[in-house]
């Protein structure tokens, strides 16, 4: 169980991080950071999974391109306001609502049922981000305060019990709609950092759906 719980928290700091990536814009310290050892290694490291791979090295890339882009900031800001907040003809709006229900983004079900979702789990959003719940950073979010809180669990088959519950939110809620937002993604971001970032969400969805299903 403890490899497993030490596992879990590696799982939950990558969704946290993907999250972060579609909840803000990055600033000038977090772009450094990017190009710092550190955070170098960590894309290495997820870079020796084979199913991660191409879209490590798509990130990869672009960090690196970024290393001569001029205002890079405030050029990849600009990136991040094209891509997920403009209409829905012009960008790829990180809604579930926008790919999997009919009725517009207030009110809409996927929302609703995530707000139902989060209740029941006591998780709140984050104050900062005035979203609804159906945004892709609050699912994340949401996901890897579900990994973490499994890892309070002292039976193994209540731990078995969360994993399928993970699996069953990700398939649900994430894969429902994440490969269409992430093709989207790929025909409107020019400079390709965020998608390849919403092809590495993809990705890792996939992946760890795959490990949860023990596969």
């Amino acid at each position: 169980m403890q490899e497993i719980k030490a596992f879990n928290e590696k799982r939950a700091e990558i969704y946290w991080w993907l999250s972060s990536l579609f909840a803000n814009e990055l600033t000038e310290e977090n772009i450094a950071q990017y190009h710092s050892a550190e955070i170098r290694s960590f894309l290495t490291g997820l870079g020796e999974n084979a199913a991660l791979k191409p879209a490590i090295e798509r990130v990869t890339d672009a960090l690196n391109r970024l290393m001569d882009r001029e205002d890079a900031q405030l050029e990849l800001a600009a990136d991040f306001c094209d891509l997920f907040l403009k209409s829905d003809r012009d960008s790829a709006l990180p809604y579930a609502s926008m790919y999997i229900g009919n009725t517009g983004l207030l009110n809409d079900a996927p929302a609703k049922e995530m707000e139902d979702l989060m209740a029941k789990h006591g998780v709140a959003v984050e104050k900062d981000l005035n979203e609804p719940a159906d945004h892709l950073a609050i699912e994340l979010d949401f996901l890897g305060n579900l990994i973490i809180r499994s890892n309070e669990l002292e039976q193994e088959r209540h731990l078995e019990d969360a994993l399928k519950e993970q699996e069953e939110f990700i398939q649900q809620h994430l894969l429902s709609w994440v490969p269409k937002f992430s093709a989207k993604c790929q025909t409107l971001d020019q400079f390709g950092f965020y998608s390849a970032i919403a092809s590495l969400t993809n990705a890792f969805l996939e992946l760890d759906c795959t490990y949860l299903a023990g596969e």
